[in-house]
């Protein structure tokens, strides 16, 4: 048995009703509107910040039709705050595939995002659910929280794993715990339940960035879409590289990074410093750290009672930080 039949294994019933409640909600009979609902829906990847809700949810009792329209508005969200992105970064490609701006343009890639984002508020109220309601709102700020942070982090010539972590944890790990807060919630889960699951969304967030980070150094990166130092070229720097120079203390490549962060350095200079992080073991650095994480969230894990469920999350860890894109 594979790892993602292993993880979907518990929930694959309400999985499939899942993906149908997705399609329905990415369907539009307006001719432009529809063309690109269908062009997001052919980019959707393994959907696996839902699988974590509905895995939760089954954690705790079960996947109702609440966690279904909970997990809908979650992914929703996500990909309304990917649309949008692909126009702050002016980026050409997602998962490898031409972004929405690229195929069509900014101003119906805006417009496309929105509908997104209401028709992800419009799942969120039926869940019927206040507090649901509240978490999904309040992932909304925070994710254009961190967008607005990253963007006021190229122009600090600061450099520091704090702010790094301060970052990815606005960006992508407050979505993965929301995702596991939700779907404990969905099933009735007691406060203190809700906050172990929060945890554990936690980890895998941090874990999944971090591995992210790590394709921009490798080839791997190719097969993901992202040219290998891409995210230098966006005046970007991750953890790998932040080690590596904060442990080498050489005033050449700091000036170099620097560079990086003002948007000056040339794809040579980019080069350079995608070698001296290999050599000064920032990539290695980072996955010590992600695998720090995964036993982390392993340990939280064995209070699940569920084993099938245990299973499929201890599995959905070992993915999310093992996975080759």
């Amino acid at each position: 048995m594979n790892q993602q039949t292993l993880i979907t294994a518990p929930i694959e019933s309400e999985l499939r009703q899942l993906v149908a409640l997705m399609r329905s909600s990415l369907s539009s009979d307006y001719d432009l509107l529809g063309q690109v609902l269908d062009h997001v829906r052919r980019q959707t990847g393994k959907m696996m910040r839902p699988i974590l809700a509905l895995l939760m949810a089954k954690c705790h009792g079960g996947v109702t039709e609440k966690a279904l329209h909970a997990a809908a508005s979650l992914e929703l969200l996500h990909t309304a705050s990917l649309v949008h992105d692909d126009v702050v970064d002016n980026s050409r490609e997602r998962r490898g595939q031409p972004s929405v701006n690229a195929v069509f343009d900014n101003r119906v890639s805006v417009l496309t995002g929105d509908y997104l984002l209401s028709t992800s508020l419009l799942h969120g109220s039926l869940t019927g659910d206040v507090e649901i309601i509240r978490l999904i709102s309040q992932l909304g700020q925070c994710l254009a929280e961190g967008e607005l942070l990253q963007l006021s982090n190229v122009s600090n010539e600061a450099i520091s794993e704090e702010t790094y972590f301060q970052i990815i944890r606005k960006k992508t790990a407050v979505l993965f715990e929301t995702c596991a807060q939700v779907g404990a919630l969905s099933a009735g889960a007691s406060p203190e339940r809700v906050e172990w699951a929060r945890s554990i969304g936690e980890i895998i967030g941090i874990a999944f960035q971090v591995k992210d980070d790590i394709f921009d150094y490798t080839s791997s990166a190719a097969a993901i879409g992202k040219p290998v130092g891409n995210d230098m070229r966006e005046g970007k720097l991750t953890l790998s590289v932040i080690h590596a120079l904060l442990m080498a203390d050489d005033d050449e490549m700091m000036a170099l990074a620097r560079k990086v962060k003002r948007l000056e350095a040339t794809d040579d200079e980019i080069a350079r410093l995608v070698e001296f992080t290999k050599a000064k073991g920032g990539i290695l650095y980072a996955e010590q750290y992600m695998q720090q994480q995964m036993e982390r969230a392993r340990l939280l894990l064995a209070e699940c009672a569920d084993e099938a469920v245990r299973t499929a999350l201890s599995t959905y860890i070992s993915f999310v930080v093992n996975r080759e894109k």
